[in-house]
Parts: structure tokens; sequence; C-alpha cells
């Protein structure tokens, strides 16, 4: 029997694919490493052991998995049904005996990955909502994935770091924690991202590469902090390392806006 492949054959999109199927072998390989005793310390996500942390990226999937439904048959299944049944879920997720977590993140990670291999390609444009309210394309439901997995390998706190990251991914991460900024209400200055290991500022930078990630971010107009692009997505992504940054006019590295 021939091998089944994904039905898209936008090559954005099967970049964009295989760069988020690349994130969930990181994070299953980082998993992996950790025993089951090791699952109850501490992630680096305030307040979340590493069993919170692998709940999360199982339920995403699964969340993520009826979006990509919804866009298959127009029958609308939201991600959520509220904040607090997510959070609700995350919490009982996190109970769970370690082997039934473990099957939780590889068994929802491969439902996700069958919807998006057979999923016709005039579905990924069919409009689903995000469980923050935004109408976007089911192309996003990629972005959307990739960057839990890669990011929350790093929240295992098991050897991941952000340096250890691909660079499309980096920048795609940096341009879309700069729209998140930018987007917020209120009118705030927000920092201006400035990578020194590349050749133009982030939010100018292409992340078109990655599907669903936002191709340009907005210019911040606050502070200019500048550092390694892995060490400002760090930063800028709440996860530390102020301290490997400077900003423009010598002040200190201030905390980083909310991302998500």
């Amino acid at each position: 029997m021939p091998a089944r492949t994904d039905r898209t054959t936008d090559p954005d999109l099967l970049a964009a694919l295989l760069l988020a199927r690349r994130g969930q072998a990181y994070f299953s390989r980082k998993l992996n490493e950790l025993g089951n005793d090791e699952l109850d310390v501490p992630s680096l996500v305030p307040g979340w052991t590493r069993r919170h942390v692998v709940a999360h990226v199982g339920l995403n999937a699964r969340a993520l998995t009826r979006l990509t439904e919804w866009a298959a048959t127009g029958v609308e299944t939201p991600m959520y049904a509220s904040r607090e049944e997510r959070d609700a879920e995350i919490e009982y997720g996190a109970t769970l005996p370690a082997r039934a977590l473990r099957s939780l993140s590889a068994h929802a990670a491969v439902h996700l990955d069958v919807e998006w291999r057979d999923l016709p390609p005039a579905a990924w444009a069919a409009p689903v909502r995000t469980a923050l309210g935004r109408t976007v394309p089911a192309s996003e439901t990629v972005w959307m994935r990739t960057r839990e997995v890669w990011v929350h390998a790093v929240d295992l706190d098991n050897g991941a770091s952000f340096r250890q990251l691909p660079p499309e991914l980096v920048d795609a991460l940096l341009a879309d924690v700069a729209r998140m900024w930018g987007a917020r209400p209120g009118g705030e200055p927000v920092p201006v991202l400035e990578p020194t290991d590349r050749p133009r500022p982030a939010a100018q930078s292409a992340a078109g590469a990655v599907a669903g990630a936002p191709a340009q971010a907005p210019v911040g107009d606050g502070v200019h902090v500048r550092g390694r692009a892995a060490d400002l997505a760090r930063w800028a992504t709440g996860r530390g390392g102020a301290a490997l940054l400077t900003t423009a006019d010598g002040s200190p590295v201030p905390s980083p806006p909310r991302w998500l």
C-alpha cells in the first residue's frame, strides 16, 4: 500500500507542516528523556509542573484538531467551550498516571497530524476561530501548533534552549510577539526588538516561510532591546534571559509585556 501524503501541494504550507512536525519530534524527544518521577518537577512556566506542560501540549493538539475538523466539515467546533474549561482540563490532565499522560501527548499529536494530512487543499483557507476570539484561516493552526511544541519543549527544562531552535522559527516567534504586543489595548509603548545577529530588525524579517505566522510585525515604539535573536525570543516570550540583553540607551532591560 503506498504511503499517504499531505493533500495540499502548497510549498509554503508544506514547509510549515514540516517545521511543526519537527517541533513535535523535538518535544517528544525531550519528554522521553524524562523519567516518570521527573514529571513532578516544576517547569519554566510559573505555577506549572512538567506534568502541566505535557497535559497542555496534548490538549492543545486536541483543540487544534477540532479547528481542523471545523475547516473540513463546516460544522463549528470551537477549541474550548471556555477558558475555565481549558484550565480545568489541564489541571485534570496533570493528575493522570505518567503512562496515560504520555499516551495523551503522543496520540493527540498523531490525530492532529492525520487531520492536517487529509485536509482538502481548499479547506486550508476556511475561517475558524481561535481561543482568543480571532478569526483566522485554518492554515494558521500550523503556526499555532508550531510555537506550542517548540517553546514548550524548552519549558520542560531538561536541556532544550531557544538557541537550539531553527532560525526561521526564532524569526517567526519574534514577529509573532511584536504583533501580539502591537495589538494590545491602551496604546502603551512596546519594546523594539533588535537582534544583533540578523541583517535587519526582527520586525522587518521575513517569517512568511512559516505559514500562518506573521510575515511582518509592527515596529515597537518603546525601549530598544538588543541581543542575539534566540535570546530576544527567550526574553520576549517570558522565559527570562534579560542578563543576556542590552538596551540602546543603557537602561536596565525591563520585563517584557505579556505575549499570549
